[in-house]
C-alpha cells in the first residue's frame, strides 16, 4: 500500500466521518445543531439524526460500504461489532440502500452474552447501544469488504453501563463541571468545557508467526509460560532507538497508513528497549476519541502484523527475564477556548490558576491512590510492576526541580517568590548549537510524572483499554476541584485563600511527591514511613473499587453507580480467575504432551547410548553420559512431581463455589505459584535436552529470528 508524503494530508481522516465531512454534506443548520451538542454538551435532537443518518450512509457506500455496525466496548476490554447491511427489500422484489436516524441512534445487541457482573442474567438478554456523535463514524476495510463503524456505548435494559465508554464520558462531563467552576473563579468567562485530553503511547511485540503458531502459551494466554533465558537478552542496550529491521520497518509503514486511514494521529515509532519490542505515540487528543482510537491502534497492530508473517504480542510480560510492556498515558486538562490548564508558563510561582490546578491533581493522587492502582491492575500487569523495568506498585508523584522548588515555597512562607529556570545547555563542541535546557530531569521510575504541561501515567497495562486510569483520574480530579471551588466561592479575599488553600495541600500531601529513584528498596522503605500504599497484586487492588470511599466519590459525581461498581467488582475478580486458570491449564498441556515426551525420548537415547557403548566392550569413560542422564532423569522427576502438584490445585481451584474473592485468592496464593515451580523445572530441561527434541521454538528463536 503507497502512501506518498506528497499525498498524505489526502490520505489521513480520509475513512472518517470527520467535521470537515459534515460540514460539506450535512444543511447548515443541521451540522450547527449537530456541532452545539458535540462541542457543548447539549441533548441530541432525533430530527437531527436522521439527517445525519441519511448523509453518513451516503458517505459510506460512495466509499464501497455495504453494511454498518455499532461499534461498542463491552468489559471485556476489546471492541465488539454486529454487522447489518444497508439494504431493504421493495415491493417488487427489490432492495434499496436505507439507514434511518433510529439505526443510527439505537441498536439492540444480546447483553447478557458479555461480562455483566450480576447485571445481566441469560434469560435477560436485552441490551442497548447508542450513538457517541463526540467521537466520529469511520470505515474499516477488510477482506470483507468496507463497514460503516458507528462509536456507541452500550448499557443495560435496566440502565446500568456494561462498557467502557459510557463511564468515561460521565467522568469527562465531571470533570468539566467542577473544573469550569474554579475557571470561573479566576475570571475565565469565555470557556464553556474543560476536556480531558490524552495521549496514549503503545508498547508491544512482534515475533514471527510461524513461531507464534508452535507456542500455545502464546496462542491462549499472550505469555511464554515456559522458556528458558537466551545467550543474549536486552543486556547490551542496542535495541532502543536501533536501527529498524526492514521486514519492522515494512509492518510499521503500513501501520501508519492504516491508522492514518482512520484518523489516527500516529507520530511516533521506534525499538523499545527488549529485543522485539517497539512503540507507537499518537498526538494528544480529547480522551473519548483517544480511548476509541488506542483500541483501533491494538486492533490494528494484530492485523497488519499477520499481512506481514508477523504476530503482535500486547501482553504485559510476554518474555521472563526481559523488560515488559506498558501503555503511557499522558494526561492533562485543556478548555475549549485553548487553555491548557497544566501548562505553568515560564513562571509557574506567579500562576496561581496553574498552581491550583496543579495542587488539585497532587490532591487527587495522594487521596485515591489505591484507586488510581487498581485501574492499572490486571493478571500480565502483576508481573511487570515493581520489577525494575515499570513503575513500582507504590503511587507516587514526580514534579522535578523547578515545581518542588515552588510548593516548598509555599510550604514555608506561604507564598512562591521565584521560579527555577532551565538555562543554556553547551555542549563543549563549537560546531554544535547550545541546547535550551529543560527546568528539570525526566524520572522513568516514577509512576505518575510530570512531564512539562502534562501528567504521564506510567502504570497502565499495555493489554488494557485506557479508559479505566482516566475514568479514575477525571473523577477523582474533578472531587478535589469540587472541594477547591466550594472553599474558594466563599471566601471573602480570594487571593488569600488561594495562598492559604496551596500551602495546606502541599503541608497535607506533600508524602506523594517523590523525586528519587522509585526501584530502590529504600524507597519501598521510605514508602511505608509516609503511610504511602502498596499494593502488590490485581486481587489485592480490586476490593477498593467497593471500598465506602470509592462509592461515595463516584455516586457523587455520577459516574458509576454502587450498582454498577459492584458488577466492575465481581467482573475483574472473575477475569482474573479466567485467565489464570487458562494459562495453568494451557501450561499443563504444554507438559505432558509437548515437554514430557520430548525429555522421555532424551533420556531413551542417552540410556541407549550409555548401553550401546557398553555392549561393544569398548574400553571407554561413559561418565559423562551416565552424569547427564542422572541430572535429566532426576529434573524429569521432579517435574512430573510438579506437574501433579499444579493438577491438583487447579482442579481444586476450579470447584471453589460462592467467595469469588476468596477464590481469586487461591489462585494467586496456590496456582500462579505451582506454575511458577513448574517452569523452573521446565526451563531447566529446555537446557539440558538436545535442541533437535526440543519441542517449541525458544525465546532465541522467538526474539531475534523475526
Amino acid at each position: 500500500m503507497k502512501c506518498e508524503a506528497a499525498k498524505l494530508t489526502d490520505v489521513f481522516g480520509s475513512n472518517v466521518f470527520n467535521d470537515a465531512v459534515m460540514r460539506e454534506r450535512l444543511p447548515k443548520a443541521t451540522y450547527k445543531a449537530l456541532k452545539k451538542t458535540i462541542d457543548e454538551g447539549l441533548p441530541l435532537d432525533p430530527a437531527v439524526a436522521e439527517v445525519v443518518a441519511s448523509a453518513m450512509k451516503d458517505w459510506a457506500i460512495e466509499k464501497g460500504a455495504t453494511h454498518y455496525t455499532h461499534w461498542f466496548q463491552p468489559m471485556t476490554g476489546v471492541t465488539a461489532e454486529k454487522h447489518d447491511s444497508f439494504i431493504s427489500p421493495t415491493a417488487e422484489g427489490k432492495v434499496i440502500m436505507e439507514f434511518s436516524g433510529k439505526e443510527l441512534i439505537k441498536g439492540e445487541p444480546d447483553a447478557s452474552s458479555f461480562p455483566s457482573g450480576g447485571l445481566r442474567a441469560t434469560f435477560e438478554a436485552r441490551g442497548y447501544t447508542t450513538w457517541d456523535c463526540t467521537s466520529p463514524a469511520f470505515l474499516k476495510e477488510d477482506a470483507a469488504g468496507v463497514t460503516l463503524c458507528i462509536p456507541t456505548a452500550f448499557c443495560s435494559y435496566t440502565g446500568e453501563a456494561l462498557d467502557k465508554k459510557t463511564p468515561l464520558l460521565r467522568s469527562m462531563e465531571a470533570l468539566s463541571k467542577q473544573a469550569l467552576r474554579v475557571l470561573r473563579l479566576f475570571g475565565n468567562t469565555t470557556a464553556t468545557r474543560v476536556i480531558s485530553t490524552v495521549g496514549p503511547e503503545q508498547e508491544y511485540f512482534l515475533v514471527d508467526r510461524e513461531l507464534y503458531n508452535k507456542r500455545k502459551d502464546l496462542v491462549f494466554t499472550g505469555r511464554t509460560l515456559f522458556g528458558a533465558k537466551p545467550p543474549k537478552g536486552q543486556e547490551l542496550e542496542d535495541h532502543y532507538f536501533g536501527t529498524l529491521k526492514e521486514r519492522i520497518s515494512a509492518f510499521m509503514k503500513e501501520l501508519n497508513i492504516e491508522l492514518w486511514k482512520l484518523g489516527v494521529s500516529a507520530k511516533t515509532q521506534h525499538n523499545e528497549v527488549a529485543p522485539a519490542q517497539h512503540e507507537i505515540a499518537p498526538i494528544f487528543s480529547t480522551t473519548n476519541i483517544a480511548t476509541d482510537h488506542n483500541q483501533l491502534t491494538m486492533e490494528m497492530l494484530k492485523k497488519v502484523a499477520a499481512r506481514h508473517g508477523l504476530a503482535c504480542l500486547l501482553h504485559e510480560k510476554p518474555f521472563a527475564g526481559i523488560n515488559g510492556s506498558g501503555k503511557h498515558n499522558n494526561w492533562s486538562m485543556s478548555t475549549n477556548d485553548g487553555q491548557n490548564l497544566l501548562d505553568p508558563g515560564h513562571t509557574p510561582h506567579e500562576n496561581a490558576q496553574f498552581l491550583v490546578f496543579l495542587c488539585a491533581v497532587i490532591k487527587a493522587i495522594d487521596d485515591y491512590a489505591e484507586l488510581l492502582r487498581v485501574s492499572a491492575a490486571n493478571p500480565g500487569n502483576d508481573h511487570r510492576l515493581g520489577a525494575n523495568e515499570a513503575p513500582p506498585a507504590i503511587i507516587s508523584v514526580f514534579l522535578g526541580e523547578q515545581l518542588t522548588d515552588i510548593l516548598e515555597q509555599l510550604e514555608v512562607a506561604g507564598t512562591a517568590k521565584s521560579s527555577k529556570q532551565g538555562g543554556e545547555l553547551k555542549i563543549g563542541v563549537s560546531t554544535l548549537p547550545a541546547l535550551p535546557k529543560d527546568t528539570t530531569d525526566r524520572n522513568r521510575t516514577s509512576p505518575f510524572a510530570f512531564t512539562g504541561n502534562k501528567f504521564e501515567f506510567r502504570m497502565v497495562p499495555s493489554s488494557a483499554s485506557i479508559s479505566g486510569p482516566n475514568v479514575v483520574l477525571n473523577t477523582i480530579v474533578a472531587e478535589t476541584l469540587c472541594q477547591i471551588a466550594d472553599r474558594l466561592e466563599g471566601a471573602s479575599d480570594f487571593n488569600a485563600e488561594v495562598q492559604a488553600l496551596l500551602k495546606e495541600i502541599v503541608v497535607n500531601h506533600k508524602r506523594v511527591i517523590f523525586n528519587g529513584n522509585g526501584y530502590s528498596e529504600e524507597w519501598v522503605e521510605e514508602a511505608e514511613r509516609r503511610g504511602l500504599p502498596n499494593i502488590k497484586s490485581t486481587v489485592e487492588a480490586i476490593p477498593y473499587l467497593i471500598s465506602e470511599k470509592s462509592i461515595k466519590l463516584f455516586e457523587k459525581h455520577k459516574v458509576f453507580s454502587s450498582t454498577e461498581l459492584h458488577s466492575r467488582y465481581e467482573i475483574h475478580l472473575e477475569n482474573y480467575i479466567k485467565q489464570i486458570n487458562i494459562e495453568a491449564l494451557t501450561m499443563l498441556d504444554m507438559a505432558k504432551r509437548q515437554i514430557l515426551p520430548a525429555v522421555v525420548k532424551y533420556t531413551n537415547e542417552l540410556a541407549s547410548s550409555i548401553n550401546a557403548v557398553k555392549a561393544a566392550g569398548v574400553d571407554a569413560d561413559i561418565s559423562v553420559q551416565e552424569e547427564m542422564l542422572r541430572e535429566v532423569s532426576a529434573t524429569l522427576v521432579s517435574f512430573k512431581k510438579n506437574i501433579a502438584t499444579l493438577e491438583k490445585v487447579t482442579a481444586e481451584a476450579a470447584n471453589m463455589h460462592g467467595d469469588t474473592y476468596k477464590q481469586a485468592c487461591f489462585y494467586r496464593d496456590e496456582v500462579f505459584a505451582a506454575m511458577g515451580r513448574l517452569r523452573v523445572d521446565g526451563d531447566k530441561l529446555e537446557t539440558l535436552v538436545d535442541a533437535a527434541l526440543w519441542p517449541m521454538p525458544t525465546y532465541a528463536e522467538l526474539l531475534f529470528y523475526v
